[in-house]
């Protein structure tokens, strides 16, 4: 038989910390994101260099922000620049991303099927069709399951 002691050290643990349900968002942002330079990208547009402006677009895309008006100005922008490229060059520019370009790309096009606008719908069909081409069915899995949202 076990001693009967009168020690209630073991009453002083927190035993939520060890719970895995008990999540909190890491606080400590090395730097808030504030997504892509608005001018930049038109300057990029006005200039006729479209494949540039979308991967500023997309290598400043506000990911770790929790705030959504940054947010919805990154996707208003980048449908603009989505929406500027004519269909014949949209397999070029996805050509030239990266992997994780193509997944940033995706949950654009995601996030722009949400809030459709005149003739914006099919031309990011073709946009997700080029994009599912060159990431496949991986990179569909990675923006559906990845916490980090546009």
């Amino acid at each position: 038989m076990a001693k009967n002691t009168s020690s209630s050290a073991f009453r002083k643990i927190d035993i939520d910390q060890y719970n895995e349900d008990n999540f909190k968002e890491d606080e400590s942002e090395q730097s808030i994101p504030t997504g892509p330079d608005e001018g930049e990208v038109c300057a990029l547009k006005n200039t006729g260099r479209y494949i540039e402006a979308l991967k500023h677009v997309l290598n400043n895309a506000p990911l770790g922000s929790s705030n959504q008006q940054i947010k919805d100005n990154a996707l208003t922008l980048t449908l603009k620049v989505l929406l500027a490229i004519k269909s014949a060059q949209i397999e070029e520019a996805v050509a030239t991303l990266s992997q994780d370009d193509i997944d940033i790309l995706m949950k654009y096009i995601y996030r722009g099927f949400e809030y459709p606008s005149e003739g914006s719908s099919g031309h990011l069909l073709l946009w997700h069709e080029k994009a599912f081409n060159v990431g496949g069915s991986g990179s569909i899995v990675r923006v559906l399951s990845d916490r980090m949202t546009v």
